[in-house]
């Protein structure tokens, strides 16, 4: 059995532990040099001073660290993590956001401060395993450390939502799509906010990250499904009409396309 929680010290990738993109979420504060990567098929980079978080299971290969690289590491088991999120409703908005933008700028000293103090208490807690409510502890201290990474990175969100107005054509668009995928799923919505046509954003989507609009909206959507499922205490019904869908079996079509599962199969699936 894996431990839910592990701080580390890395240099490179044999500092990782195995199987780590699977099994856990990456939160990562980069000290010196780089590490690139390949996520969701586009080039990325993390340099000093810049914070990175990879979700378990994400679209992650081609890792390559410079010969000076030294970063401090915490990675979450992802059910422990899952299953102790404090806010369905900013889950939603940072899940979105760190799909598209996993390497965030550290702006201030005292943010670093707050990132590796935060990473060093969560693991001082899953350490304290005599503690006579250690379980309940250490619920609420993962509770604490989102809710300390959501205030860090709230100010940065929000920036990213004002590229509305102030961004290329793609980074409007990303900043509809994460907005509006859970009630506007065609492409003509998006092309008719920014002012063209269907088939030029999509080709700005694909000449810009290699996706198409329509699946960006997809998977945007995707995401946002996944999350109800989780939440049991929303049926299948309010699911869809949550995403206005004009009834239940016109939803469980739409997820059947993008899982291969009906919705019921899939939330049968998480247990």
């Amino acid at each position: 059995m894996q431990p839910k929680v592990i701080l580390l010290e890395v240099s490179g990738r044999n500092d990782f532990p195995n199987h780590f993109q699977k099994l856990y979420h990456t939160h990562l504060f980069c000290h010196r040099g780089s590490i690139n990567f390949i996520f969701n098929d586009q080039e990325m980079v993390c340099k000093k001073g810049e914070f990175l978080f990879w979700f378990a299971e994400s679209r992650l290969t081609g890792l390559q660290f410079s010969k000076s690289f030294k970063a401090t590491v915490i990675f979450v088991e992802k059910d422990f993590l899952n299953s102790n999120i404090p806010d369905q409703g900013w889950s939603i908005n940072a899940i979105l956001h760190s799909r598209v933008y996993p390497v965030k700028t550290i702006h201030t000293e005292n943010d670093k401060q707050k990132i590796l103090l935060n990473f060093k208490w969560v693991h001082d807690r899953f350490m304290e395993t005599d503690h006579r409510f250690y379980d309940e502890a250490l619920r609420l201290q993962m509770q604490l450390f989102i809710l300390e990474m959501w205030h860090i990175f709230a100010n940065e969100y929000e920036r990213r939502k004002h590229s509305l107005q102030t961004g290329s054509l793609y980074e409007r668009f990303i900043q509809l799509a994460q907005e509006h995928c859970t009630t506007e799923r065609e492409v003509q919505f998006y092309s008719n906010q920014l002012n063209i046509t269907p088939k030029y954003l999509n080709q700005i989507c694909k000449r810009s990250s290699g996706v198409t609009a329509s699946e960006w909206i997809h998977r945007f959507a995707k995401e946002r499904i996944i999350l109800f499922l989780q939440n049991n205490n929303l049926s299948i019904s309010e699911i869809a009409d949550k995403m206005e869908f004009g009834s239940r079996s016109f939803f469980t079509r739409y997820v059947k396309k993008l899982f291969g599962v009906t919705p019921s199969e899939y939330r049968s699936r998480l247990g």
